[in-house]
């Protein structure tokens, strides 16, 4: 299984009250790399308004991920998830297919209907019907990005011969975050990839959504083993306590069992949210990694299947 970790963003990632430099996220980013890590991860939000709380944000995913493209050059990179609502679904087939260029090929397009409301209001972009809007999105953006010509006419979008010129090296891989039968419907049928995330361990939540997931594979005629699958585990250091969502204080042995345990339920990426955005905290995942690596290496492909 790869390993991949999210890039500090947002307020407090590596300090309370602020969001972090791109210096900051560039030497996380690089550190990634230099322990091994198989991908780095951004995450799309505009804004974080809570009642009674003062507002946060974060640097802007796109961009970030731009410029460490070229800097960070073994990675892949990916985006969990860019927020359909916020970008023009063939602009951003435009930007992805440039973006993975400038990469070599190493994009991974998460894609998503999104979920905070308050963003959705400051910035003045509508929050009804997300999921339909998505549907729209994610067939114009998938289908631009395989090549084609797009003449499309939606409830809520309108593209009329829309390509992109030059056309991409190649299809980055499209990777959906969905739980819902609408959504999972939508993944089995366009997405080359699949995400479910917070968790600590496998739980039965998680295999439940593992179920789901093939469920609509079923409803569609898609075979369920051409889709990538990739999960979301949180991590705080060890003995810290816990906080109010899903998560692992595993010792570096247990963070190596826990991505056993994942790859046993077919998963073929971790991505890590740790908690805490140290050096130190990243050495602790890149040796779990070698030792689930290992473990898998040595273990024959019967007895895993």
């Amino acid at each position: 299984m790869r390993i991949g970790a999210m890039v500090p963003l947002a307020y407090g990632d590596t300090e309370p009250g602020r969001a972090p430099s791109f210096a900051e996220t560039l030497a996380f980013g690089r550190t990634a790399e230099a322990v091994g890590l198989d991908s780095i991860w951004v995450f799309d939000h505009l804004i974080f308004r809570e009642a009674d709380q003062p507002d946060e944000g974060l640097n802007e995913a796109w961009t970030t991920l731009s410029a460490l493209a070229p800097v960070v050059p073994r990675v892949e990179l990916g985006i969990l998830v860019m927020c359909s609502s916020f970008r023009n679904a063939g602009l951003l087939a435009k930007m992805a297919g440039t973006l993975d260029e400038i990469s070599e090929g190493r994009l991974i397009l998460g894609l998503g209907c999104g979920w905070h409301e308050p963003e959705y209001e400051a910035f003045g972009f509508p929050f009804d019907h997300r999921v339909g809007r998505f549907e729209e999105d994610l067939e114009v953006t998938t289908r631009l990005l395989r090549g084609e010509t797009v003449t499309f006419d939606g409830k809520w979008s309108y593209f009329k011969a829309a390509a992109l010129l030059p056309p991409p090296n190649r299809q980055p891989p499209i990777l959906v975050a969905s739980k819902g039968e609408r959504m999972l419907d939508l993944t089995a049928t366009w997405a080359d990839a699949w995400n479910t995330a917070w968790f600590g361990g496998v739980d039965d939540v998680l295999r439940q959504r593992v179920a789901a997931l093939d469920g609509a594979c079923a409803r569609v005629g898609r075979d369920p083993s051409a889709i990538r699958r990739t999960v979301g585990i949180r991590v705080r250091e060890p003995g810290a306590p816990a906080d109010d969502g899903k998560s692992t204080d595993a010792d570096t042995a247990g963070l190596a069992e826990i991505f056993d345990e994942h790859a046993a339920l077919g998963f073929a990426d971790a991505v890590i949210w740790s908690l805490s955005k140290t050096p130190a905290a990243l050495e602790r995942i890149g040796e779990a990694r070698r030792i689930h690596l290992g473990r898998s290496a040595a273990t024959p492909a019967s007895a895993r299947a």
